[in-house]
């Protein structure tokens, strides 16, 4: 399936987010120890779905598949899955719940395994998946590094604020690196960030370098970093190659989504949100295909970037909605205003694609860990993933799949829903909503904020603690919300972040008022309900 190419240009103004003032607020979450966990009714307790892309090439991507299932809610404990396999080659699922830190990430020593403290460590090592589930798995400030592996599968999880300096560091500030003779990985729906650039201490959020080919990144969210990632580590290291990237959302990012050095890529039905400097930098001879995305508030999404070896594109159905275009010079030359191919690129792997006016939310229904797995259905709706594969008769049976129409209900935590009986204000909403539609117990009831963005809060006349809140988005807006903060109304200080609705958890405190803040959304957000609880 394409579609015509089109570049539209509504007449807004173009939005570009601040980096650096996230970085801040990121630092003080950190600070805070947080931690942030989303139901995720449509988890499996193995892999679910099938390696697409590139990924399907060179004999395939198939993780763990066949191999033993073990749990594990510390790096300690992966790496100890890990080495305790009978050979490193033995398949193995490693199902994940918690977060994952320094303080519980040591190294582990034995012959099938290579591993360090400070990083989750797949080195010299096949056939692992890695799958977050339950509650969901967040590896804080812990970066994923896969070195002279092949076969691995990672899904349903999320990385955030991996240091290359400053303190604590991890994998050389990527949140998922791969280097040196990889082969084969999928990543899958997961949540890859960071809070600012290199002069805050992070580097790529998806980087490739050192021979690293055959390779997939799906249905995840790459946002609030300098750098989305690279393919290749200078103008010469061009070994690297056959990458797939599709369904995508990448929010907030600088530069690199990706930087291509040399080799083959195939961007498809990604949503490009508030690239701030440059998008996808194809050069030395790379070449991109570039089908049916979505391009918004954005400068210079596509062309060769801050070098002078050239690199290539075929573009075929895309949409450049609000983005900026540069004057070409001489290490500068972007593909637009009007973006034309200027190579030819075949992929050997079938696909299909959704249309790019639809981009914006079947991504946003799918992408990121915590959606339950869901994958488009390449008609621009999204469906409950394909069950998971089997791996011996021993393993546990897959948990059921969300509906793919009906987005199932948040869990909701014990105890007594405190927003019934309380306060409520926020920021400018919707004609017809009210702040007090989230605390009356009413579903079919809700509040809306004026625009794509805004906040509401619950509020007591005296202190009161609080430990958990569930957001319950109303009928026929599921997946409009897209990241959020949650703040202590009295102090202003963030006490979690994340993305979609949900069950979000932090540590017990004492406020007379919390606030949900909505920093990005797939259409209108619509909140039924604001519970909160004591835990």
């Amino acid at each position: 399936m394409t579609t015509p190419q089109s570049s539209t240009q509504r007449p807004k103004s173009h939005r570009k987010s601040k980096l650096r003032l996230q970085a801040a607020v990121a630092a003080a979450a950190v600070a805070a120890g947080t931690g942030v966990f989303l139901s995720l009714p449509g988890t499996a307790s193995a892999v679910s779905g099938s390696a697409t892309g590139f990924a399907t090439q060179n004999g395939g991507t198939t993780g763990g598949e066949g191999g033993e299932t073990v749990r594990a809610t510390t790096g300690t404990e992966i790496h100890k899955a890990l080495c305790d396999r009978a050979s490193k080659d033995t398949p193995i699922v490693i199902e994940v719940e918690g977060t994952i830190h320094h303080g519980n990430t040591s190294k582990v020593s034995g012959g099938s395994c290579n591993t360090a403290a400070g990083v989750i460590e797949l080195k010299q090592v096949s056939n692992v998946s890695i799958v977050g589930v339950g509650k969901g798995a967040v590896f804080d400030q812990l970066g994923i590094h896969i070195r002279e592996a092949d076969n691995i599968i990672v899904q349903n999880v999320t990385v955030r604020n991996v240091k290359k300096s400053g303190s604590p560091t991890s994998n050389g500030g990527d949140a998922i690196s791969m280097e040196k003779s990889v082969r084969n990985v999928w990543v899958d729906h997961s949540t890859l960030e960071a809070s600012g650039g290199e002069s805050e201490g992070f580097d790529g959020l998806f980087d490739m370098k050192d021979d690293t080919r055959y390779v997939t990144l799906s249905y995840s969210v790459l946002r609030n970093s300098g750098r989305g990632g690279l393919v290749g580590s200078s103008e010469t290291e061009l070994s690297n190659g056959f990458i797939t990237y599709h369904h995508n959302l990448y929010e907030n990012i600088d530069s690199r989504a990706p930087l291509l050095r040399g080799g083959t890529a195939h961007m498809y039905n990604n949503h490009y949100r508030s690239l701030n400097s440059s998008g996808i930098n194809s050069r030395a001879g790379a070449k991109a295909k570039v089908d049916n995305n979505y391009f918004e508030d954005s400068k210079d999404v596509l062309g060769t970037f801050y070098t002078d070896t050239t690199g290539y594109w075929q573009v075929s159905g895309n949409v450049f909605d609000n983005v900026t275009w540069s004057e070409a010079d001489g290490d500068n030359r972007p593909a637009g205003p009007d973006p034309q191919s200027n190579t030819t690129v075949a992929v050997p792997y079938s696909f299909t694609l959704d249309r790019a006016d639809c981009v914006p939310d079947v991504v946003g229904r799918t992408a990121g860990a915590g959606k339950g797995l869901k994958v488009s259905d390449g008609n621009c709706t999204s469906q409950a993933p394909a069950p998971a594969p089997s791996t011996s008769a021993a393993d546990p049976a897959p948990a059921p799949s969300a509906s793919p129409t009906t987005a199932p209900e948040p869990t909701r935590p014990g105890g007594t829903n405190l927003s019934i009986g309380a306060g409520s204000d926020g920021s400018s909403r919707a004609d017809g909503t009210s702040y007090g539609h989230v605390r009356d117990g009413d579903p079919s009831t809700f509040w809306s904020p004026a625009g794509p963005t805004g906040s509401v809060s619950v509020k007591w006349p005296s202190a009161t603690s609080v430990s958990a809140v569930t957001i319950r988005e109303a009928s026929g807006s599921e997946g409009a919300i897209g990241s959020w903060r949650v703040l202590n109304g009295d102090s202003g200080a963030v006490l979690a972040s994340g993305s979609g609705a949900g069950v979000i958890t932090f540590p017990q405190t004492s406020l007379r008022k919390v606030t949900f803040e909505i920093t990005g959304s797939n259409g209108t957000p619509e909140i039924a309900e604001f519970e909160t609880y004591a835990g």
